[in-house]
């Protein structure tokens, strides 16, 4: 890779693409911020199959029932609804020249793309019975050059061409990352339903032959973001790379920079000043916040040697803002900031782990403002991208957590670093999220107290995350037994709002936090791990159960209310305790919705609230 120290230059508006307003969208393109004007939604009605595993199915098969993609064949919405086991499954789809025609295939764009935004766990693809290639990994996107296998000489341009997908999830292998979804056939404790093969966007895109492949904006500081741009496909050499950016809201020109790409690299650093953010007086104007979610538009352009014309070009934007901690506390911008977050497993009753539509992405995020939280803890699952659009967008902080795997071994040790890594490159440029979570509770080290190979590889995993993105604190272990975390967190599900108080009044209680076992009878610290002024936040807790209608007999919370009256009652002594605390930085209620049998949500599982929001708000801001 090569930096790239670009020169500034004059806005140069006559060349910019007619592409989508980046910060505008409606959230439907599955990649929110690298867009370009085709692409093809291959999701709806395609061919099922889970009864073996016969070789002739990758050109397709017979006898086969229609499913619902992106959805689970676990859930309602798929149209199978069947929650057992499912440790192989095949889908098929026909792509047409319509498909082709809207993905905007043509002269100027003759390579396709098809790209699977998440296929759980292992898949294999085929185009009319010719191998096209395989992923692993089963909440990260992929994508393969197809354009031999629909377009080759001798292929009729009205063709019908098979797509075949076979997904393979062995419901127990412990080794894979699989975050909530139970091993068991039946839910169990806060496990729950599994979610097998496609479970996000399935789409055709046509691009040019040179082509801008990835797109990544890191900030460097309240003045300068730096742009990692990978580029695929040939390339003669010379080729330039220009950056306009633009505050869209003012309609104010930020910045037009250009490089000349250099001829032994795909992938650049172009360094991107935003010369109105040295003026101190007005750098905050331009800040992204969750009370002001500013975002800057931008057009990135792959340009010839000489000439003016894209060879393509697509549109981004990202937020100025910077995170980090200090002082014991969490710092947004420079300064101390109060995270109130909320537990969101992002799990619904019909879907699943994917999201219902499109628009219930938008409205999650919604429901977490509206109940007066600023952040969101995206719990053992990497979200769909539309929903970082959107708290980009309207404006929450989030924190980007991996799926844990349950064993301990160099299988899983490999598949969960792999599938890490390729999450946070996927995420890294979304303003929302602050923090890094590469694992939960000690899962996949249930022994990391006294294991020294378990604690290397807690202290390693957070370390890789800071290797790959410094920008941001990174959690070593959420809720105990933490290693080498920049924020070190608990998860205290005391129920009387008095005990909690006591257990978080001030710095005598603090240090007798670290000096003991703490609450589930876990060390906060191990490892040789030291209590260094770190920021500390209460990132589980709460967790009662209430249930207003229908009686779940299998449902739980971790304490209950008797009524509506109780269970508001409960939860504001439970904020009392956390806003008299002198040192907690931060907090995460468990949770935002009923989950299943977890009847602890805010929300009842259909998202409607159990008491007016503005009760649950009330309790949670205090004012």
């Amino acid at each position: 890779m090569s930096t790239l120290d670009g020169t500034v230059a004059a806005p140069d508006t006559a060349s910019a693409p007619a592409l989508p307003l980046a910060s505008r969208q409606d959230g439907t393109y599955p990649r929110p911020q690298m867009l370009r004007t085709a692409w093809a939604d291959l999701d709806g009605t395609w061919s099922f199959r889970n009864d073996g595993d016969d070789t002739g199915w990758r050109t397709g098969f017979p006898d086969a029932r229609d499913i619902v993609v992106p959805f689970p064949p676990e859930s309602v919405a798929s149209g199978i609804d069947e929650p057992g086991f499912h440790p192989v499954v095949w889908y098929s789809r026909a792509i047409t020249r319509a498909d082709l025609e809207a993905a905007g295939h043509g002269t100027a764009a003759p390579r396709l793309v098809l790209h699977f935004g998440a296929v759980d766990y292992r898949a294999r693809v085929w185009i009319d019975g010719q191998f096209i290639g395989e992923h692993e990994g089963g909440h990260t996107p992929f994508s393969f050059d197809v354009t031999d296998a629909l377009t080759s000489p001798e292929a009729d341009a009205d063709a019908v061409h098979t797509l075949v997908v076979r997904a393979e999830d062995d419901p127990h292998d412990l080794t894979q990352p699989r975050g909530k979804q139970d091993w068991h056939e039946d839910p169990h404790a806060i496990w729950y339903r599994r979610t097998t093969g496609i479970w996000q966007t399935v789409w055709l895109e046509a691009v040019p032959t040179a082509s801008i492949e990835y797109l990544r904006w890191t900030n460097v500081d309240h003045a300068t973001v730096r742009l990692t741009v990978r580029i695929a496909g040939g390339r003669t050499g010379g080729e330039r790379l220009r950056v306009v950016a633009w505050w869209d809201e003012r309609d104010e020109h930020l910045a037009t920079v250009e490089a000349t790409l250099g001829d032994t690299s795909d992938e650049f650093d172009v360094v991107v000043p935003i010369a109105r953010q040295t003026n101190g007086q007005a750098e905050d104007e331009l800040h992204w916040t969750p009370d002001a979610p500013r975002l800057v538009d931008a057009t990135v352009s792959l340009l010839p040697r000489t000439g003016a014309t894209p060879i393509d070009s697509v549109a981004s934007y990202f937020g100025l803002r910077t995170v980090g901690v200090d002082g014991g506390t969490f710092l947004l911008n420079g300064r101390s900031y109060d995270v109130r977050s909320v537990l969101n497993q992002g799990y619904w009753p019909d879907s699943h782990i994917a999201a219902p539509s499109r628009e219930a992405l938008r409205r999650e995020v919604e429901l977490i403002k509206e109940l007066g939280f600023n952040a969101a803890r995206n719990h053992q699952k990497i979200e769909d991208p539309r929903f970082l659009y959107w708290a980009d967008r309207l404006g929450i902080l989030v924190w980007g957590e991996a799926p844990g795997a349950y064993a301990f071994s160099p299988r899983a040790v490999q598949r969960l670093m792999r599938e890490w890594m390729d999450a946070v490159e996927r995420d890294a440029s979304h303003p929302s999220i602050v923090t890094w979570v590469p694992a939960n509770e000690s899962w996949g080290v249930q022994h990391i107290a006294t294991d020294p190979a378990q604690q290397a590889y807690a202290r390693s995993l957070a370390d890789v995350t800071r290797a790959i993105d410094p920008t941001r604190p990174v959690i070593s272990n959420d809720g105990w037994e933490h290693t080498n975390s920049d924020i070190v967190t608990v998860h205290d599900y005391e129920g009387a709002g008095d005990a909690l108080a006591k257990t978080y009044a001030d710095d005598a209680a603090r240090t007798a936090l670290f000096a003991h076992f703490g609450p589930a009878d876990r060390w906060v610290l191990v490892g040789g791990a030291q209590d260094l002024g770190q920021p500390v936040m209460l990132t589980e807790f709460g967790g009662v159960n209430y249930q207003p209608g229908a009686q779940r007999e299998d449902g739980w919370g971790y304490t209950s209310a008797s009524d509506s009256d109780d269970w508001v009652t409960r939860i504001t002594a439970l904020y009392d305790a956390i806003r008299a605390s002198s040192f907690l930085a931060g907090s995460c209620y468990t949770q935002l919705t009923d989950t299943m049998q977890e009847t602890n949500g805010l929300l009842n599982a259909d998202r409607s609230p159990k008491v007016p929001i503005e009760q649950i708000r009330l309790a949670v801001t205090g004012r």
